[in-house]
């Protein structure tokens, strides 16, 4: 194996060279030329240089080797010419079918899946997100014997396969596997329930909570920080964020409200990381409304659309769930595209078309999510002392002052409620005037 993919202790060496292999079965929703980029893409997100791209026309699949012999001899002779150490091959690889490749193409090879679980492993800045990706690579490695696992005893950083110690030992201590899974998971859940505690406790007060979800590099992140002021880490590049983001925000009649930017979606996301990632994703099951944010310039926006739909599915995101879709990236349309797009769009009462990078159509997206959130809301004249300034300030936190005005000892005020707001302030008032805060 070639020195540009051995790392010490785990570190991943940017700049190694690499092919990207598409098994092409027909009848996917992409075109060839669309997969293959998104793939070399992902690729580049972590400091691979794609040196060529191969689409294979993919009749029959090979049990031991996924493509056929000639297919095979074609690719190592792309990747001797190439002078290419990593093989990506944008499908999913039995272990079996991995490691003949890897001995036919004389080239380390990594399918979709693992391919994902390296840009997470680089990327995760939180320990909880280490703690999921640790989780769903020791999942998906747990049935290749293509490495010693001795490693785990030491608990030594990353969580990257594409080389390093004892790669070339074909075996696998499962006990430790199983042992430090379930380590891993026990941490978890203690992070689920610290989630949960802190979810309560926002619902309590209540506020909406409002998620930003879509596939990677939509531009949802940039939106966030549109919205919020935030500096979020925001580029051109496939899965810039992996941590969840929660910010405060103040909407059109409504003083308080929480947006949480997610990870992107991407198709065929590893069951290991919906899995490994549900905790963090549970942001979004919880959501009072969901902003689906769509780059509606690319050309594959209304498949990302279906791969996006079917994630939020499979996390049990009620289809009830109120949203919109933030169609995105208006700026990068030509003229007749967008006069186009802004036709539809106001077909549509669910759609709103902006540019998160200019600020076009931020705001109206955010009196449209303000509506939706208070539709239900209804008026009501509450009556307090004076001297309540608490309860007044509850007033104008949780709903919509329209009107105030004194009468005798009193401070009568006209404000639009929800009826569980209502119900909620009633049950405080009767604690006593100070309970509110």
């Amino acid at each position: 194996m070639s020195s540009g993919f051995e790392r010490d202790r785990g570190e991943f060496a940017r700049g190694g060279k690499a092919v990207v292999v598409l098994p092409d079965q027909g009848g996917a929703a992409r075109d060839s030329e669309a997969r293959l980029a998104e793939t070399a893409g992902l690729a580049e997100a972590i400091g691979l240089v794609v040196t060529d791209k191969v689409a294979l026309r993919l009749r029959t699949p090979r049990p031991a080797t996924l493509i056929g012999q000639g297919q095979i001899e074609q690719i190592a002779a792309t990747a001797r010419m190439e002078d290419a150490q990593l093989v990506i091959f944008d499908a999913s690889l039995t272990p079996v079918q991995q490691r003949n490749l890897e001995t036919a193409l004389e080239a380390k090879v990594i399918d979709r899946t693992g391919l994902i679980l390296e840009i997470f492993g680089e990327r995760a800045a939180t320990a909880e997100g280490r703690l999921q990706v640790e989780l769903a690579h020791l999942d998906y490695q747990a049935g290749r014997l293509v490495r010693s696992w001795t490693h785990l005893e030491r608990q030594r950083g990353g969580y990257g396969f594409l080389g390093g110690p004892g790669e070339t030992q074909i075996e696998a201590d499962r006990r430790l596997i199983r042992d430090r899974m379930a380590k891993l998971r026990r941490e978890l859940d203690q992070v689920r329930r610290t989630r949960t505690l802190h979810r309560d406790r926002r619902q309590r007060a209540p506020w909406p909570v409002i998620a930003l979800v879509g596939y990677t590099n939509a531009g949802k992140s940039t939106l966030f920080n549109r919205l919020t002021g935030a500096q979020v880490m925001a580029e051109n590049m496939l899965f810039a964020t992996l941590d969840p983001t929660l910010r405060q925000i103040a909407l059109p009649g409504i003083d308080k409200a929480i947006l949480s930017d997610t990870v992107g979606f991407v198709s065929d996301l590893p069951t290991q990381l919906v899995a490994a990632f549900r905790a963090t994703l549970e942001e979004v099951v919880s959501a009072d409304i969901l902003i689906h944010v769509r780059d509606i310039a690319h050309p594959d926006s209304e498949a990302q659309r279906a791969d996006v739909e079917a994630v939020l599915l499979e996390l049990g995101v009620a289809e009830a769930t109120p949203r919109f879709e933030a169609w995105n990236k208006l700026d990068l349309l030509d003229t007749d595209a967008r006069e186009a797009l802004l036709a539809d769009a106001a077909k549509r009462e669910d759609v709103m078309p902006l540019s998160a990078l200019t600020g076009e159509g931020a705001d109206a997206l955010l009196r449209s999510v303000a509506e939706k959130l208070t539709a239900g809301h209804r008026r009501y004249t509450i009556a307090l002392d004076l001297a309540d300034g608490a309860g007044a300030a509850w007033l104008h936190q949780h709903g919509e002052v329209l009107d105030h005005w004194l009468e005798e000892a009193r401070a009568l005020y006209e404000v639009r409620l929800s009826p569980a707001d209502h119900e909620r302030f009633e049950q405080l008032m009767e604690r006593g005037p100070s309970s509110p805060v």
